[in-house]
Parts: C-alpha cells; sequence; structure tokens
C-alpha cells in the first residue's frame, strides 16, 4: 500500500473515533442524567410494604408507590408520585441494577393533575436471583432538576 493511501486511512480511522467520542458525550445525558438537587428518602421506609416519602430541599415532599407488593419481577407494576410543594413539569422513574448493569429501564409517568402522576414498569429478571434494584425519581420543575432514589429488593 502506498503512503499516501495508509495516511488517508489512518486520517478517517483517527476521525472516526473522534465522531464516535463526540456522539457519546452528546447522549450521555440521557444515558446518565444529571440532576441539580439529589434528596433522600427516609432511610427505614420499605417500599415492600408501603409509599415512601422523601422531603424535598426547596420545600414540599414526594411520596413514591410501587405496586403490588411485595414488588415481583417480570410482572407489570403500577408506578404513582405525587409531588407537594413545588410544580413538576415531568416526572421519569430510572431503574437501575445496583450490583449489575440490568439495561436502560426508565419510563416517563403520565401526569394525573394536582401534582400526582402514575405509570406502569416491568423489572427483569435477576440471573443471580435477588437484586438491589434503585428507583430514582427525575422530578423537573420549571427551573431545575431534582433526583430522589429510593432502593429496594426484588426477585425470586
Amino acid at each position: 500500500m502506498s503512503a499516501s493511501k495508509s495516511l488517508l486511512v489512518d486520517s478517517a480511522m483517527i476521525l472516526a473515533l473522534i465522531l464516535i467520542g463526540v456522539i457519546g458525550y452528546k447522549l450521555s445525558p440521557l444515558l446518565m442524567p444529571k440532576a441539580d438537587i439529589t434528596t433522600n428518602p427516609d432511610p427505614g421506609c420499605d417500599l415492600h410494604h408501603a409509599a415512601c416519602t422523601a422531603p424535598l430541599p426547596t420545600g414540599g415532599k414526594v411520596t413514591f408507590a410501587l405496586t403490588p407488593r411485595p414488588i415481583p419481577v417480570t410482572t407489570p407494576l403500577e408506578m404513582r408520585v405525587d409531588v407537594d410543594g413545588i410544580v413538576a413539569d415531568k416526572v421519569v422513574v430510572d431503574f437501575a441494577g445496583v450490583s449489575m448493569n440490568m439495561g436502560f429501564n426508565r419510563p416517563a409517568l403520565t401526569a394525573a393533575g394536582g401534582g400526582q402522576f402514575a405509570g406502569q414498569a416491568t423489572l427483569p429478571v435477576c440471573v443471580t436471583g435477588r437484586m438491589t434494584w434503585q428507583a430514582t425519581l427525575l422530578i423537573e420543575t420549571g427551573r431545575s432538576r431534582i433526583a430522589v432514589p429510593f432502593r429496594f429488593e426484588a426477585g425470586h
């Protein structure tokens, strides 16, 4: 192969790598959303038994419920979020395996009025049996995105 052809191939490969890096950087907020504010729920709350509530740093609170209880895998879950004290424009729930990547699972909830949001999700089966999940509520307001992580175990 001639030197000029080799230089052209090398240049094309470097350009392709740069392009892949730029695309990955631009799409990363979709996979790992950034939050302006993160708050935590009551550590003693168990989503298997009841809805859990977390105070919001701006005042107010958010309540999250999953049914049926106990929380199953491969069965549709009903999700309900009640936001009190702020106006939420959008709420999504990001389900992530704590110790294992279980793929992208981020359903958006539908506004039901009065600060209530509802939707459905299904947790996949983990091959290791029981698994710790983190369901992070991503609440978008006019000025910020608030993240509220809830942890629970599910599996057989």
